[in-house]
């Protein structure tokens, strides 16, 4: 029996919106007919490290969420050190997308793929919608813009 495509995708996925979910849907039809899609959910000490600040939701609570996900087959944590090599390695995908919002993280995974010569496929995923609410860090905004107490 011949193996089904896996899809990698990863993110913070912290106050999980639309944009995300869009994001995941177009990351399995990357796959092609049948693909798997695997979500990498960062761990909260790479969140803190390579965003300079906490996620709102701890890591197995976001994890659980992008679980429960229908077009997810399986979430996992990432490594604790952030290294985009052993994920590949771990996952072994067919596909590996990525979001918009990704630039540093396209790089460095151009750069393992390349190097490593490894044989799968990086897809760029765009942004869903021009609603400013597409972006976690603009509910936050948007939260404290609304809720904020008045002298």
């Amino acid at each position: 029996m011949k193996r089904r495509p896996i899809v990698i995708a990863a993110g913070v996925f912290d106050l999980l919106h639309l944009g995300h979910v869009k994001f995941l849907e177009e990351a399995k039809r990357a796959g092609g007919e049948n693909a798997q899609l695997v979500v990498v959910v960062a761990r909260d000490r790479t969140v803190e490290n390579r965003k300079g600040e906490r996620s709102v939701m701890s890591e197995n609570q976001r994890r659980a969420l992008v679980e429960a996900l229908e077009v997810v087959d399986e979430a996992v944590l990432g490594y604790e050190e952030f290294d985009i090599y052993k994920v590949i390695e771990r996952i072994n995908p067919d596909v590996i997308a990525l979001g918009h919002d990704q630039k540093g993280i396209k790089e460095i995974v151009r750069k393992v793929v390349s190097e490593r010569k490894l044989k799968m496929k990086i897809v760029g995923i765009g942004q869903f919608g021009e609603d400013e609410l597409n972006s976690s860090s603009e509910i936050k905004k948007k939260i404290v813009e609304l809720y904020k107490r008045k002298p």
